[in-house]
């Protein structure tokens, strides 16, 4: 296994604050922090890429990293460096330093895009959240993978009064990522045939 170019990369990157590695895409991931920038595989350096940098690498001829996942080729944002760069490691650096304020960028626009909490969720709040938990729905995933009906549903059956509609329609919006008052009447009128239909959605 390519350990000794493992080694070499992460004594490079120290400079970078606490380094370390991780098995990962049939490799070693190479972090900074909890943040992955950069892969060691098939006995070669790659660095991750963004928008920025992307470009540079195409021009540069580096090729991305692709790897199979159940059977499927998966080509991932790390590109291979070329071997003459260990040549001159400052250019590693420069490039890597790079990947590592776009690989913190990319995670933290991600980390604002998808709120962990469900009482974050448009339309909804802590109370819902405690309504949502009672009714075995505890994480926004959960929330997302049932859907506003089965979550309605869900509800109907933990919660002895009888609940209003505008909750259907926050719960339409927290999942869509809008503000509940702009959902459709076309959209409202399948969501109420989809409630009303005896055969709920979660046999299908």
């Amino acid at each position: 296994m390519d350990k000794p170019l493992l080694k070499d990369s992460i004594r490079l990157f120290e400079k970078f604050g606490q380094i370390k590695s991780r098995s990962m895409f049939g490799g070693f991931g190479i972090f900074a922090g909890e943040t992955m920038f950069a892969l060691v595989v098939n006995d070669k350096l790659h660095l991750r890429a963004n928008a920025k940098n992307e470009e540079a690498f195409k021009q540069a001829g580096l090729k991305p990293y692709v790897y199979q996942k159940r059977g499927f080729p998966v080509v991932t944002k790390h590109y291979a460096i070329p071997d003459n760069w260990w040549d001159n490691t400052a250019i590693i650096l420069e490039h890597a330093e790079r990947s590592l304020n776009a690989a913190q960028a990319d995670k933290e626009k991600k980390m604002q895009a998808s709120p962990n909490r469900i009482k974050d969720l448009p339309n909804l709040r802590l109370a819902n959240e405690r309504m949502l938990k009672k009714a075995g729905i505890s994480s926004v995933d959960q929330l997302f993978e049932v859907g506003a009906i089965g979550a309605f549903q869900a509800l109907q059956e933990s919660h002895h009064e009888s609940l209003s509609l505008d909750l259907l329609w926050a719960l339409e919006g927290a999942v869509s990522g809008k503000h509940w008052s702009v959902i459709t009447p076309q959209r409202r009128n399948e969501l109420l045939s989809k409630l009303e239909s005896p055969v709920s959605s979660a046999h299908h």
